[in-house]
Formats: C-alpha cells, sequence, structure tokens
C-alpha cells in the first residue's frame, strides 16, 4: 500500500492515529534545535486524537500529545519506533495520494531521529540492508546515525532469534575502524550480520556482553588487522582514576566480560 510510517497515541495503544505514505523532515532537525521537527505527513486518513487536533489548527488544542512514530517495511510491520512529543497540527490539505486522504504539517520533538538515519531505514526496508560492509562509506557524522538503526530495528531483524550459544568463534574486520563508532558498527556486524547492533557506547558494550543481543559469553573474537586499528584508536579515555588508550580498553572490556581476544 505504499504506507511507511504510523503514529499511535503514547499510554494508548487503542488511540491510532494514522497511518503516512512519507513524513519529509522526520530525520531533519530545525535550525538551532536538534529535536525540533517540522514534518510533512503525505497521504494520511488521521484518526482519534490526531483527528480530534485536525478540527483545531491554529488553536491550543491543535497539539494531539505525545506518540509512538513507527516505520514499517513494505508488508506493514513495524521495523523500529520513536518517541515523539508534543505533535501539533499547523497546517492541512487534500492530498493528491488519494481521495479522502489528507497531507499534514505538524510540529513535534524528536532527539533519537539522527540525521543520516534516513537512509539505513530506506535499506532495511527495501531488504537490501543484507551486505557485509555497507557502512564502510559513511561519512563519520552519518556512522552513528546508523548504530542509531541497528539498535532501533534490532528486534524486527532478529525475529525471536536466541543469542548464538556460548563457545562461538566471531571475526572481527579492523580494516575500517577509525575510531569508536567504526568499531561499534564493526563488532555489531561480526555478531549480528549486516547493519547488527552490539552497542554504540562502552554502557551498553557492557550490556551487551551480559547476553540477550546476539552472543552468549565466553566466545572467542578473531579480531583481523587489529594492528591497524591500534594505530588509529590512540584516543585516551578515563578509565578508573586513570587513562588509557581506547583500543586496549575495548580489548580489556571484552576479556574482562569473557571474550577471548584474538590480534591478528
Amino acid at each position: 500500500m505504499g504506507q511507511k510510517y504510523a503514529l499511535t497515541a503514547d499510554g494508548d495503544d487503542s488511540d491510532f492515529w494514522s497511518f503516512t505514505h512519507e513524513a519529509e523532515g522526520f530525520f531533519t532537525p530545525l535550525p538551532g534545535a536538534e529535536g525540533a521537527r517540522r514534518v510533512h505527513l503525505e497521504g494520511c486518513l488521521p484518526q482519534g486524537g490526531l483527528l480530534r487536533s485536525v478540527r483545531h489548527v491554529g488553536g491550543r488544542r491543535a497539539m494531539a500529545g505525545n506518540a509512538w512514530f513507527d516505520l514499517l517495511d513494505g508488508d506493514g510491520a513495524t521495523m523500529g519506533s520513536y518517541f515523539v512529543n508534543e505533535v501539533t497540527v499547523v497546517d492541512v490539505k487534500p492530498s493528491a495520494r488519494a481521495a479522502g486522504l489528507v497531507d499534514l504539517t505538524v510540529t513535534l520533538w524528536c532527539e533519537n531521529a539522527l540525521p543520516g538515519a534516513e537512509r539505513a531505514w530506506g535499506l532495511l526496508r527495501a531488504g537490501q540492508l543484507n551486505q557485509a560492509g555497507m557502512w564502510h562509506e559513511l561519512a563519520a557524522a552519518d556512522r552513528h546515525a546508523w548504530l542509531s538503526v541497528a539498535l532501533w530495528s534490532r528486534e524486527y531483524r532478529r525475529q525471536g532469534r536466541p543469542d548464538a550459544p556460548a563457545g562461538q568463534v566471531f571475526a572481527l574486520d579492523g580494516r575500517q575502524i577509525v575510531d569508536r563508532d567504526s568499531f561499534y558498527c564493526a563488532i555489531g556486524e561480526a555478531v549480528n550480520g549486516p547493519g547488527g547492533y552490539f552497542g554504540w557506547n562502552l554502557d551498553a558494550l557492557y550490556d551487551c556482553l551480559r547476553g540477550g543481543w546476539g552472543a552468549t559469553t565466553p566466545f572467542t573474537l578473531h579480531w583481523d588487522s587489529s594492528a591497524e586499528a591500534r594505530m588509529r584508536l590512540v584516543e585516551r579515555v578515563p578509565s578508573g582514576d586513570r587513562e588509557v588508550v581506547l583500543f586496549d580498553l575495548l580489548v580489556g572490556i571484552l576479556e574482562e566480560q569473557g571474550v577471548s581476544v584474538v590480534l591478528r
């Protein structure tokens, strides 16, 4: 049907607001306000709280409230969701999509919808997020957005698959590891396949190593081209009462949590 997104009121799953074909501007923060968005929702059939807001455009009751913004695959299944605050209808007009549908312009707040994430969601929706190394070409600023999609789509992509059992061997390709985000892109892919997630900061890495995120410790990690990665991960980061090199800290965390790291 071409419906890529859906909105449902926060706190009341029965208060479904609308499907929409497009959501232009959702991943584009307004200047000077990182979380603020002005979003053009194309091809809507407003219901519930959103319909009530449409009827009051220009007034205080045009604010529908908080909601969940779902991203849908080609079959209408939810790939991932973002929490959005203060959805307010500021314009409504008939849609060229079909008779009876409208195009809405809304303002909302969502800090987690990172610029650059839309491309990864599009690949996932099209079934094309299926090759190793697809993140290699990304600019540094876009790798964090790639990781956010890996996180928010994790349950959809795993489809209830259990963690790999203890004793597994994973291969980490170090050739493209140049900073923190590229390390997390690489280890997510090593453990969970293309577009996979296995942390996107140190706290999240600890969480993933405790189980429930694709792998069960103890396991073995073959870190290929580790010498190249070591030369790049030279940032000094706090660890307890001292500072250590990022490469050494990452290896230390992995080994501390039951991972046998083989540097190759």
